[in-house]
Order: C-alpha cells, then structure tokens, then sequence
C-alpha cells in the first residue's frame, strides 16, 4: 500500500487553513464544452483539467475529479496524470476521486486498489447502501479518506435517505450516526451532504460534529451558499464546498483558466463572508 505523507483529514485541514478557504473545485470535463479549438476534443481532457488546476490550486482546499466524466471518454490514463499533477503542483491539496463505489468483499478490496494505488487519491466517494462491509477495506489503506453519501442534493434523495426507520430516525440521520461513531475506526471518515438540503446539513453536522462535510449542489445546481456555510461550518468540522460546472465552464473561449480563476475567487469569497467570525 502506498500512501501519502499525511492523512487526507490533516490535508483537508492544512489546505482550508493555508488557502483559506472551503471552496472544492468538481473536476467534470466535457469535451463539447471545452474552448475553442478543443471544442470535443477528448484527447484535451488532460489539458483542460490541468489548466483548471494551475489556475485555482490556490484557492481551494480540494479538487474532485469525477471518474465517469473520464471514463466514459476512454481517458482513465488521462485521469492518472492529472492527480499526479495535482500531487505535483498543488501537494498540499487533497485530492478525492468521485467514484460512488458500493460493494462487498474482495471486490471493494480491488476498488480501493483503484482508488488509492492506481489514481493515488487521497479520499474516495462511497455508497454505504451495502452496509459496514462495504466500507471497511477502504479502511485499511492507512491515511486514506472515505466519503459516505449520506443526504444527496439529487430530489430523488428522498426515495430512501429521508424516509423513518423504526423508532423515526431517517435513514440518513444513521448514516451519520454511524459514519461518526463506530464505523469510524480509521479517523477518516466523511459524508456528502447537498447544499440544496441546509436543514439538513445542520441535523448531520449536529450528529456528526468533526467529520469533513462534502457538500456539492452550489453554483450550477443553485443550492445556497450562505445557508450552506451556516448550517455546516464548524472549527472543529471541514466542510468542502464543492463547484464544477461554474468553474469550469466560466469562460468559452481561450481565456477560460482565467475565467475560472475569477469565479472561483468569487465563489471562495461568498463562502468566506457566510463563515460565522
């Protein structure tokens, strides 16, 4: 096992501390939205993510590369070379790869080979639906972050994450009950939490008050980012605000890693004016 020098949590921490900021930047790329003369180019998905990432790397206290985005365009290679260049360029910024992986056994043994030994992120997006067995050999990879769905900013969230178990807890209220409490045993356990839910966010911060929070829906998705912060932020509990498409789409044209420079300073700033003093 191979793994990086400090833990993704004392990363995460480090990163929103020096940059001061929760701004995570979505690494989505689509070819048919890139820049002219890349404009559907696949073969540019490395290109165009690696100028995202020298643009922003630091103003970010984390960059989110979403794996579909580069399998479906055969570009898993590229996808390689791109957190080895976050490693490179932006060292102190923790990289999770958004893979949603969910299964037991020796087979979420070989996904978190994929996510950790081959793409070398520091933290992985997972589906608890399977139950403990299907997080544990995420665990076992020491430093190494796992980032529980929990309550999704997707409206079908409520078709299970907010209905009542026996006795009225809400099936995401225990996952952060046990992603905060005995599932925990390597100190490196998150949730993701969508902004366009706030309420929500308190009541998993209430129950899960130091996880890191990821928290997607913000920008594009149109979740609040005032109430995000408010509902989330803590001192002691990162939260990681995470935008995509409004980054990485800010500018069309040969401009466009300045383009997403600006927004994502802008965006930083609206997160940094909601944290309580």
């Amino acid at each position: 096992m191979t793994t990086r020098p400090q833990s993704f949590t004392t990363l995460l921490r480090a990163a929103t501390a020096a940059h001061d900021s929760m701004l995570c930047v979505g690494l989505d790329p689509e070819p048919a939205r890139f820049p002219a003369p890349w404009r559907g180019d696949a073969g540019r998905i490395y290109d165009f993510c690696a100028a995202i990432v020298d643009a922003t790397r630091d103003l970010v206290c984390a960059f989110k590369p979403q794996i579909a985005y580069f399998a479906a365009h055969r570009a898993e290679d590229a996808l390689e070379r791109l957190i080895a260049h976050v490693h490179a360029v932006a060292p102190g910024v923790p990289v999770i790869l958004d893979a949603k992986r969910g299964d037991i056994g020796a087979t979420a043994e070989q996904y978190a080979r994929e996510a950790f030994e081959r793409y070398r992120a520091d933290a992985v997006t997972l589906s608890p639906f399977m139950g403990f067995d299907s997080v544990e050999p995420f665990l076992r990879w020491p430093g190494k972050g796992a980032i529980l769905l929990c309550r999704t900013s997707n409206p079908g969230g409520d078709d299970l994450q907010a209905q009542a178990l026996e006795g009225g807890e809400r099936v995401f209220e225990r996952i952060a009950r046990l992603a905060a409490g005995p599932w925990n045993r390597s100190g490196e356990l998150g949730l993701v939490v969508g902004a366009t839910y706030p309420g929500e966010i308190a009541r998993v911060r209430e129950l899960a008050p130091t996880l890191p929070l990821l928290i997607p829906g913000v920008g594009a998705q149109g979740g609040d980012a005032a109430a995000t912060v408010r509902a989330g932020w803590r001192a002691d509990g990162p939260i990681v605000v995470n935008s995509s498409r409004a980054v990485l789409y800010a500018g069309a044209d040969a401009g466009f890693a300045a383009a997403a420079r600006q927004a994502a300073l802008a965006t930083r700033a609206e997160l940094n004016a909601a944290r309580p003093a």
